[in-house]
């Protein structure tokens, strides 16, 4: 018994090796399932034709933007304050460090220790400086929220508090918090002019969004306006941020990040007078009402002097203000016939599948669907027939 299973089961897997199958042509009359196979091969047309070629122009190789920004900002703002007296303030002033790679700064709010030189003086009071006799101090320690050398001498603070003597810049820097309103609250009415040079090398096509028919005298006056005129390449800061929908003196306080997105997505196989900039702005630092450590972005820098007798010092100022991160995007694309003959090539694959759909839709909801498997699969057995004389 065995020998024979062995044996049917040998026949039946030699069997279907040597099967072969052809196409066979079934016709079905009937208006469900015509009405299924027009649907579905219209839905599939209508996506190779509509989406594909139309909506993502798979006509078209690509190419993505390489760019270069530079800026240049331009404004005056006036203080008179009891530390700095009545002062003006330039480009000179606030625009800090003068040229970034794609971004700038403008101060917008400042805490000043004047006239510091390198001195001993008690250290500001904390866990690690308070003292009661020199016992408490260390010679040498400097600790990395310290703002000098410890001498080792315990010294008077206050008329309650004694802290370590350190030797520092002295005065020490004042731990306040920054001006309410913002003591350069008038930069709001800054302007920066945006100079930006893009390249599609895959194209050999350049532009920038000074556009050719923008002159010097149209620079002179425009602005740059969502409605009015959105080609100008000249903004106010004070826009800027109303576009982020936030508030520039509230902002100013404490400083932030602002982002400046230019978009070029050009279709080159239009006019190239067509090809032309779309600005966006978005605050970029965190402004979680929950968590309101360390807000904000601001810096230390110092200007140095000497006076007559030779001795050095210097103005510290922690400075507050607004970062302006300039982040350029951009694709490009361009007719080509290999694109096309893919994307359409893939796209009839897909007609394939209107016949798959249709089939196992017959085959398995329909009433007839026995008869239809009886006419869609016939078997031809020709093994163990003899051959024809």
């Amino acid at each position: 018994m065995t020998q024979v299973k062995d044996s049917h089961c040998c026949e039946a897997v030699c069997n279907c090796f040597f099967d072969y199958s052809t196409s066979k042509t079934l016709v079905i009359r009937s208006k469900k399932v015509g009405a299924i196979n027009r649907t579905t091969q219209a839905l599939v047309i209508a996506y190779i034709i509509g989406y594909v070629c139309v909506w993502n122009k798979g006509y078209q190789e690509t190419d993505t933007v390489l760019s270069s920004v530079t800026t240049k900002v331009k404004g005056i703002a006036l203080t008179n304050t009891s530390d700095l007296g009545l002062r003006v303030w330039d480009v000179a002033d606030y625009i800090i460090p003068p040229q970034e790679e794609s971004s700038f700064f403008v101060l917008t709010n400042l805490i000043v220790t004047d006239n510091q030189t390198q001195a001993h003086c008690a250290e500001i009071p904390s866990e690690s400086s308070r003292c009661y006799t020199d016992k408490d101090c260390k010679v040498g320690i400097k600790g990395p929220r310290s703002n000098g050398v410890q001498t080792g001498r315990c010294v008077i603070f206050n008329q309650t508090v004694k802290t370590c003597e350190v030797f520092a810049w002295c005065p020490l820097e004042r731990d306040d918090e920054p001006p309410n309103p913002p003591m350069l609250g008038d930069a709001e009415n800054f302007t920066v002019l945006v100079k930006n040079n893009i390249r599609f090398p895959k194209f050999q096509f350049s532009k920038r969004n000074i556009l050719p028919h923008i002159n010097s005298s149209y620079l002179q006056d425009c602005v740059f306006s969502r409605s009015s005129d959105p080609e100008c390449p000249i903004f106010r800061l004070k826009d800027m941020v109303d576009e982020a929908e936030e508030d520039f003196q509230t902002m100013a306080v404490h400083g932030g990040v602002m982002g400046v997105q230019i978009r070029w997505d050009c279709d080159l196989d239009l006019p190239h007078t067509w090809c032309v900039p779309r600005y966006n702005f978005r605050r970029l630092d965190n402004k979680d009402p929950t968590n309101t450590v360390s807000p904000g972005y601001n810096f230390r820098f110092a200007k140095y002097y000497k006076n007559n007798d030779g001795k050095e010092t210097r103005t510290l100022i922690k400075g507050y203000g607004i970062r302006f991160d300039i982040m350029v995007f951009g694709e490009a694309g361009k007719f080509n016939v290999i694109p096309l003959l893919l994307n359409v090539g893939a796209g009839l694959g897909l007609l394939g599948l209107v016949t798959v759909v249709c089939d196992w839709i017959v085959l398995t909801f329909m009433t007839k669907r026995n008869l239809y498997r009886e006419q869609k699969y016939t078997y031809v057995d020709d093994f163990g027939l003899l051959p024809e004389n």
